[in-house]
């Protein structure tokens, strides 16, 4: 049985817990609550406010992108690289709608992992089901260990 690593263990701690306090300050903003995490799979979920909506009063392309983005760095963070990881890309295709107040989870889930990019798929759904937008990214492995950056 593989060990888990020091990242996920902290991680696991914040189940059920807002994510405010990261050092994303654009991830805190969204406030998010951490359902679940292992090594590979993450799960957050949201609440739509105004201030993540469109003049349309829908959620945000840009913002329903963060969101996806800002899961999967935390997902591919505690998959214990010693090293930064980065996105070098991120494609999403949005699908429907979310309005102000409604509930979302966002979900990540590693499709591959490699000695030097990782590969992870990512989904928005409502509280119904329906699914809002799908992204896939790729991280790629920076020089900069994690270390030297205080964690």
């Amino acid at each position: 049985m593989e060990n888990p690593n020091k990242q996920l263990e902290q991680f696991k701690k914040l189940i059920g817990q807002k994510l405010d306090k990261m050092p994303s300050m654009a991830g805190n903003w969204l406030g998010g609550t951490l359902l679940e995490i292992e090594k590979g799979f993450i799960k957050v979920s949201y609440t739509i406010t105004p201030a993540m909506c469109n003049p349309a009063k829908i959620l945000h392309g840009g913002v329903a992108s963060l969101m996806m983005d800002d899961v999967i760095g935390i997902a591919n963070f505690a998959t214990g690289s010693e090293y930064l990881m980065t996105s070098i890309n991120l494609n999403v295709d949005f699908l429907s709608s979310a309005k102000i107040g409604e509930n979302v989870e966002v979900s990540a889930k590693l499709v591959r992992s490699g000695t030097n990019l990782n590969h992870w798929d990512a989904v928005i759904t409502k509280d119904s089901g329906k699914l809002v937008a799908k992204a896939s990214s790729n991280m790629i492995k920076t020089h900069v260990k994690l270390s030297e950056l205080g964690f």
